[in-house]
C-alpha cells in the first residue's frame, strides 16, 4: 500500500473508482483533473490516493470549508476505498493524512460523510452522525414536457447571463440551506471556480428564472456525457411559495433530456422538505443515503 498526494493524471482512475463506490455522483475526468491540478481558491485543498500494485484503490480530499464564516471548519471529503481492498487499513491511512492536513490549517471542527453502512467506521474514529443526505435519481429517457410559466416570467439559459448577477442570487438563495454550518461566505472567486468555471457546468441546460428583470430562482446542471447532476436549485426568500424552483428545475431537465441526458441525480438534506417535495413531484426516487459526521479536535 502506498499513500501519496493525488496527481492530475490520476483523474481517470479516480473517476472509475468513484463510479464503482458512488455511482450516483457525477464528476467527469476533465473536471476531476482540473480540481487536482488547480484546487479551489482559499480552501487550502489537497487530496490523497491509495495505491496497491500501481492501481488507485482509495481516495480522500481535505480542505478548509470556503462557504462558511466559521474559519475553523474543515472537511474530509469523499473518503472511499475499492470494495476488494477494504479491511486492510487503507481507509485509516487516508484519514490520517487528511486529518494531519486539516490540523496544520488550524481546523478545529471537522465534517466528513459516511454511507449508512460506514457509520460504525466513522464513530470508532470520533465522528458522530449529524444530518442525513438523500441521493435521488430520475430516468430522463422519457423526456419531461416543457413547463408552462406565467406571463411576466422568463426562463434564461446561463449563456445569457452575467455571472455576477447569478452569483448574487446564488448567495442570497442558498444562505439558509440546511447544513452543519451556515453557507454565509460564498466569495465570488470561490463560486466562479466551483460553479461558473466548472468544466462540467452545462450553461445551455442550466436555467434561471427572471421576473421584472430580477433573477429570482435557478437550477444548475453539471454534466458528464449522458449523466447529469443538479448542483443547486434555489429561490430567493421573497419569491418562495410560487413554484419557481420547480419551474426552473423542470425546464433544466427538459433541456437536458432533449440534449441526450438519460439519467439525472441530485441530493437533499432530509430536513429540506420543500426541495424534497419538488424532486418527488418531478419523479425522482431515492437511491442512497449518506450522513454528515462531525468531530471536534482538542
Amino acid at each position: 500500500m502506498l499513500i501519496r498526494t493525488a496527481r492530475p493524471d490520476d483523474a481517470p482512475a479516480v473517476v472509475a473508482l468513484r463510479a464503482l463506490v458512488h455511482p450516483y455522483l457525477v464528476r467527469g475526468v476533465e473536471s476531476t483533473r482540473r480540481m487536482i491540478a488547480e484546487p479551489p481558491p482559499g480552501e487550502e485543498w489537497t487530496a490523497f490516493v491509495a495505491e496497491v500494485e500501481g492501481r488507485v484503490v482509495g481516495w480522500v480530499s481535505a480542505y478548509r470549508n470556503g462557504r462558511t464564516s466559521e474559519a475553523d471548519f474543515g472537511e474530509v471529503a469523499m473518503l472511499h476505498v475499492h470494495p476488494d481492498h477494504r479491511g486492510h487499513g487503507i481507509g485509516d491511512a487516508l484519514l490520517a493524512e487528511a486529518m494531519e492536513h486539516l490540523t496544520a490549517l488550524g481546523v478545529r471542527r471537522v465534517r466528513t460523510w459516511a454511507l449508512t453502512a460506514s457509520l460504525p467506521f466513522a464513530r470508532k474514529r470520533g465522528f458522530e452522525p449529524s444530518r442525513e443526505l438523500r441521493y435521488s435519481a430520475l430516468d430522463l429517457r422519457a423526456a419531461p414536457p416543457p413547463p408552462d410559466h406565467p406571463a411576466g416570467v422568463r426562463l434564461r439559459a446561463l449563456t445569457e447571463l452575467d455571472p455576477r448577477r447569478l452569483h448574487a442570487t446564488y448567495v442570497a438563495a442558498s444562505a439558509d440551506e440546511p447544513g452543519d454550518a451556515p453557507s454565509d461566505a460564498v466569495s465570488y472567486a470561490n463560486w466562479r471556480y466551483e460553479v461558473w468555471d466548472n468544466v462540467g457546468l452545462d450553461r445551455q441546460v442550466s436555467t434561471a428564472v427572471e421576473i421584472d428583470g430580477e433573477l429570482v430562482a435557478f437550477s444548475l446542471v453539471k454534466r458528464d456525457g449522458d449523466r447529469m447532476w443538479s448542483d443547486m436549485t434555489a429561490t430567493l426568500p421573497a419569491y418562495r411559495g410560487r413554484r419557481l424552483a420547480r419551474l426552473a428545475k423542470r425546464a433544466a431537465l427538459h433541456r437536458a433530456a432533449a440534449d441526450g441526458v438519460r439519467v439525472a441525480y441530485t441530493s437533499n438534506d432530509e430536513a429540506n422538505a420543500p426541495m424534497l417535495a419538488v424532486n418527488e413531484g418531478l419523479g425522482y426516487r431515492p437511491v442512497a443515503s449518506q450522513w454528515s459526521c462531525l468531530r471536534t479536535l482538542s
